[in-house]
Protein backbone atom coordinates (compact mmCIF):
# COMPACT_ATOMS: atom_id res chain seq x y z
CA UNK A 1 0.00 0.00 0.00
CA UNK A 2 1.00 3.63 0.10
CA UNK A 3 2.46 5.64 2.94
CA UNK A 4 1.04 9.11 3.54
CA UNK A 5 3.49 11.64 4.93
CA UNK A 6 1.78 14.55 6.70
CA UNK A 7 2.57 18.07 5.55
CA UNK A 8 4.55 19.91 8.25
CA UNK A 9 2.41 22.38 10.14
CA UNK A 10 3.43 25.56 11.97
CA UNK A 11 4.02 23.63 15.19
CA UNK A 12 6.55 21.36 13.47
CA UNK A 13 8.87 24.18 12.41
CA UNK A 14 11.46 25.70 14.70
CA UNK A 15 11.28 29.46 15.13
CA UNK A 16 13.96 31.35 13.22
CA UNK A 17 14.99 34.95 13.76
CA UNK A 18 15.02 37.01 10.56
CA UNK A 19 15.11 40.58 9.34
CA UNK A 20 11.76 41.92 8.16
CA UNK A 21 11.34 43.50 4.73
CA UNK A 22 11.96 47.09 5.84
CA UNK A 23 15.08 46.18 7.85
CA UNK A 24 16.51 44.12 5.00
CA UNK A 25 15.76 46.89 2.50
CA UNK A 26 17.65 49.41 4.65
CA UNK A 27 20.63 47.04 5.08
CA UNK A 28 20.81 46.15 1.37
CA UNK A 29 20.52 49.84 0.43
CA UNK A 30 23.55 50.57 2.61
CA UNK A 31 25.34 47.54 1.14
CA UNK A 32 24.72 48.79 -2.42
CA UNK A 33 26.10 52.23 -1.61
CA UNK A 34 29.18 50.70 0.08
CA UNK A 35 29.79 48.50 -3.00
CA UNK A 36 29.48 51.54 -5.26
CA UNK A 37 32.00 53.40 -3.08
CA UNK A 38 34.41 50.44 -3.31
CA UNK A 39 34.36 49.47 0.39
CA UNK A 40 32.60 46.10 0.19
CA UNK A 41 32.47 43.31 -2.37
CA UNK A 42 30.46 40.45 -0.90
CA UNK A 43 27.91 39.67 1.80
CA UNK A 44 26.42 36.73 3.68
CA UNK A 45 23.24 36.30 5.68
CA UNK A 46 22.65 33.86 8.49
CA UNK A 47 19.29 33.14 10.13
CA UNK A 48 19.42 31.06 13.27
CA UNK A 49 17.09 30.40 16.17
CA UNK A 50 18.23 33.33 18.35
CA UNK A 51 20.10 35.65 15.97
CA UNK A 52 19.87 36.99 12.41
CA UNK A 53 23.15 38.22 10.97
CA UNK A 54 24.21 40.20 7.87
CA UNK A 55 27.98 40.10 7.24
CA UNK A 56 29.77 42.41 4.80
CA UNK A 57 33.15 41.49 3.32
CA UNK A 58 35.91 43.55 1.72
CA UNK A 59 36.95 40.40 -0.14
CA UNK A 60 35.20 37.06 -0.26
CA UNK A 61 38.18 35.21 1.24
CA UNK A 62 38.45 37.29 4.44
CA UNK A 63 36.54 37.56 7.67
CA UNK A 64 33.61 39.96 7.51
CA UNK A 65 34.52 43.61 8.01
CA UNK A 66 31.28 44.21 9.92
CA UNK A 67 28.30 42.18 11.05
CA UNK A 68 24.83 43.57 11.63
CA UNK A 69 23.00 41.38 14.13
CA UNK A 70 19.42 41.21 15.31
CA UNK A 71 18.81 39.52 18.67
CA UNK A 72 15.13 39.87 19.69
CA UNK A 73 15.88 38.58 23.21
CA UNK A 74 17.79 41.82 23.94
CA UNK A 75 15.10 44.23 22.64
CA UNK A 76 13.97 45.20 26.14
CA UNK A 77 17.50 45.52 27.57
CA UNK A 78 20.27 46.82 25.31
CA UNK A 79 18.42 46.85 22.02
CA UNK A 80 17.83 44.17 19.43
CA UNK A 81 20.38 45.48 16.89
CA UNK A 82 24.17 45.40 17.09
CA UNK A 83 27.06 46.41 14.84
CA UNK A 84 30.00 44.03 15.38
CA UNK A 85 33.56 44.66 14.14
CA UNK A 86 35.89 42.25 12.38
CA UNK A 87 37.54 41.39 15.72
CA UNK A 88 34.17 40.65 17.38
CA UNK A 89 33.85 43.85 19.42
CA UNK A 90 30.39 45.41 19.58
CA UNK A 91 30.77 48.86 18.00
CA UNK A 92 27.18 50.00 18.43
CA UNK A 93 24.03 48.59 19.98
CA UNK A 94 20.54 50.03 19.96
CA UNK A 95 16.79 49.73 19.67
CA UNK A 96 16.65 51.37 16.21
CA UNK A 97 18.42 49.98 13.13
CA UNK A 98 19.09 53.49 11.77
CA UNK A 99 21.12 54.43 14.86
CA UNK A 100 23.17 51.26 14.66
CA UNK A 101 23.96 51.82 10.95
CA UNK A 102 24.93 55.49 11.48
CA UNK A 103 28.72 54.88 11.80
CA UNK A 104 28.70 53.06 8.45
CA UNK A 105 26.61 55.78 6.80
CA UNK A 106 29.12 58.41 7.96
CA UNK A 107 31.84 56.64 5.97
CA UNK A 108 29.91 57.45 2.79
CA UNK A 109 29.65 61.20 3.42
CA UNK A 110 31.86 63.42 1.30
CA UNK A 111 32.43 67.15 1.24
CA UNK A 112 31.12 68.59 -2.01
CA UNK A 113 32.32 72.03 -3.03
CA UNK A 114 30.04 74.15 -5.16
Amino acid sequence: MSVITPFPGPRDRTAVTAFDRIELQRILDLYGRMVAAGHWRDYAMSFERDVASFSAFRRATERPEVRIEKRPQLRLKQGAYALVSEQGAVLRRGHELAGVLAPLERRLMRVVSA
